[in-house]
């Protein structure tokens, strides 16, 4: 069985978070994802905005629950719009389709796991996730 284990995660929000503060980044948050969709990791940087810890774990449930990344999400979203407006009312608001949510894959390119990190412009949020992800050995898919 292959799954994100929480030393895993734990390693993937710090990294995160340390490409963050080395790139002057505002004030993040990141959240891990198993594979299932539970929260195995999480932490928001003191001044973190309010709602910084639903919008990152929505980045990371939308990818998993589309099997592709933010950006390929956002993409699609602009093509078609009405459909993301229905996949909103259907996950009740649990998506976010926008770069900052990214899939983890294992060696053998399984899904086992993505990351939502929210804070400043989505191409910053989506390179501390890269960052997090790779600092872990892990692979990951932006889309």
């Amino acid at each position: 069985m292959h799954t994100l284990s929480l030393e895993q995660a734990a390693a993937i929000v710090d990294a995160a978070l340390h490409k963050a503060r080395q790139t002057d980044c505002a004030p993040m948050t990141v959240a891990v994802l198993d594979a299932g969709g539970h929260l195995v990791a999480f932490k928001r940087e003191d001044d973190s905005g309010i709602l910084r810890p639903q919008i990152a774990q929505a980045k990371a449930w939308g990818v998993l629950g589309m099997g592709a990344g933010g950006r390929a999400l956002a993409q699609r979203a602009s093509a078609a719009p009405a459909f993301f407006a229905a996949l909103t009312d259907i996950s009740q608001g649990r998506i976010a389709p926008v770069a900052g949510g990214v899939l983890i894959r294992d060696s053998e390119g399984r899904v086992i796991g993505a990351v939502g990190v929210s804070g400043d412009h989505p191409e910053k949020d989506e390179a501390c996730a890269v960052y997090g992800i790779e600092g872990a050995c892990l692979r990951a898919d932006v889309g």
